[in-house]
């Protein structure tokens, strides 16, 4: 830490997120003068390194944010909902992970390489886009500028860590036991994980949809600024420890090869483009843990609809899902000077 820069706060710092939004933070060499990690109060007064600097963890409370510019929280939606006006209210902008602000019509969600000029005129919070959405807009924003999106179908394919720390356990767990011929535990998960795939991730809605598969539509209309966008989502959670995989079909307004589009993917910010099928090159989960890229493949038209492209997508779900995004939109705001409320 040095004498210039913001006093930045980090809520849900011990948390799986937390811990990784301050790894980036100092990777990045974001300017910070005093960084205030808050958690619940029984992690109050743990001990953690930044900088070189044993950096107490303090209470997280609404009193928590008199003198700090910027919080990141990541301390789930009903933390958000409680404290994050009462940051705001003492002149301190924040970028939430959860759910909780995404959909509210005077907060931006915002994935960086696609929309962060919806930063501008901010009224002081900032919402962090769903992992599984975050990493399937940068492609989309790409085939939209090429054909015009018509609708999207996507199925999920999400990590363990996706549910957090105990979600990591869980399958850890699971796999041992199955291995012994014991029973699995099933606690964050409705059924076992391990060796298995289950097609349920949130809470079921009158739809048949599920909140995790609606936060994908509505989520991408805001980004990429379509709101009649015709799209549907099947989320799975699948035995991979991190990183979350999905399987993507875009129908174009007029057709785009994807020769063309593989080429305008391998230039946009953000995305790295691996889509050589013959020698079994495409992205795997393992290639994105602690990577902040998101990975493209089985990039290819399809066999009857001239202006429809497949396309498989991979990104680490606790970086650019989570805390590298909020990180980036940090930066954007001190860079175009509008870290203020």
């Amino acid at each position: 830490m040095s004498a210039d820069g913001y006093t930045v706060a980090v809520a849900g710092a011990t948390g799986a997120v937390g811990r990784e939004m301050l790894r980036m933070l100092d990777e990045q060499n974001f300017p910070i003068r005093r960084l205030v990690p808050l958690a619940s109060a029984r992690s109050a007064g743990l001990k953690m390194d930044f900088r070189g600097t044993e950096v107490e963890v303090a209470e997280l409370t609404k009193k928590s944010f008199a003198g700090v510019d910027l919080a990141l929280f990541s301390a789930g939606g009903a933390r958000a909902k409680e404290f994050a006006p009462a940051a705001v209210d003492s002149g301190c902008v924040v970028v939430d992970n959860s759910s909780a602000w995404r959909m509210d019509d005077d907060c931006p969600l915002v994935v960086p390489e696609v929309n962060a000029a919806a930063l501008e005129g901010h009224k002081g919070i900032i919402a962090n886009p769903n992992c599984s959405t975050i990493q399937m807009v940068l492609p989309l924003q790409v085939l939209h500028e090429l054909g015009g999106l018509k609708r999207v179908i996507v199925s999920t394919y999400q990590s363990a860590s996706g549910a957090g720390q105990s979600g990591i356990e869980e399958l850890l767990d699971g796999a041992r036991k199955s291995l012994a011929g014991e029973e699995m535990p099933a606690e964050v998960f409705p059924h076992p994980l391990a060796f298995d795939s289950i097609p349920h991730i949130g809470s079921f809605e009158p739809s048949g949809y599920t909140n995790e598969e609606e936060k994908m539509l509505f989520e991408t209309r805001k980004i990429l600024g379509l709101p009649e966008l015709a799209s549907s989502a099947t989320c799975v959670r699948v035995p991979v420890v991190r990183g979350h995989l999905e399987s993507v079909t875009a129908d174009l307004e007029r057709p785009v090869s994807a020769a063309d589009a593989r080429a305008a993917m391998e230039r946009f910010p953000g995305l790295v483009v691996m889509d050589d099928p013959a020698n079994a090159v495409y992205p795997l989960a393992r290639d994105c843990v602690n990577r902040r890229e998101t990975f493209v493949g089985r990039l290819r038209e399809d066999n009857t609809l001239p202006a429809t492209l497949h396309f498989w997508v991979v990104s680490d779900n606790l970086w650019k899902g989570a805390a590298w995004n909020a990180v980036q939109i940090a930066e954007e705001l001190h860079n175009r000077g509008w870290m203020r409320v």
